[in-house]
């Protein structure tokens, strides 16, 4: 059996510009697919705030993942009082160590060498940077129990900020990393020389 379906390319580095055309295309693409179950990366609170735009609570398991603590020096960068406002309507934000980074960028930082999550996070990459967020927080959003491990969900992320990346994926959690498959990209930037 073969099929035939769409992979959206968008320009690189412009992620701003393409997150709300990215998120209308996977709303149409999880209204047509049955997907219910929906994770987004979002640093400051753009991305989540235009999502919630999009996919009700009520009628989307909408889960946001922040950064880390203390990423870039300050304790959180996702805006508190969204935050608030998110939770209030139903839906979930995790705020986690990072799945392919936690602990053995510690044991890096102190002692050098490379580690497993590295290599991994490296590899996704090669897709684009979106690609290795997108797979990262189904991981952790499985971790938390805030989405279901035994079917599909998607995933969305981005390069910087905003959103340029999205997949349909089925989540496992840490532990059971090599099990997660990727079924499907619905959209990624391109990369130009």
């Amino acid at each position: 059996m073969m099929r035939e379906e769409k992979i959206f390319y968008f320009d690189y580095y412009k992620e701003e510009e393409n997150t709300k055309k990215l998120l209308d295309l996977v709303k149409d693409f999880c209204d047509r697919k049955g997907i219910k179950d929906i994770v987004i990366a979002s640093t400051r609170g753009l991305t989540a705030r235009l999502a919630m735009e999009r996919f009700p609570s009520d009628k989307y398991n909408v889960v946001i993942v922040t950064h880390v603590c203390w990423f870039r020096g300050y304790k959180q960068e996702f805006d508190e009082n969204l935050r608030g406002e998110l939770e209030k309507k139903g839906y979930k934000v995790l705020t986690a160590a990072h799945a392919m980074s936690g602990i053995g960028r510690a044991v890096s930082s102190k002692f050098g060498g490379i580690t497993p999550g590295s290599i991994i996070a490296s590899t996704l990459r090669l897709f684009c940077e979106g690609m290795k967020v997108a797979v990262e927080i189904a991981c952790m959003a499985a971790d938390a129990g805030y989405i279901p491990i035994d079917r599909d969900v998607v995933a969305i992320a981005g390069t910087g900020r905003g959103a340029d990346t999205a997949i349909l994926i089925t989540p496992k959690t840490s532990r059971n990393f090599f099990d997660i498959k990727i079924k499907e990209i619905i959209a990624k930037p391109v990369y130009k020389e």
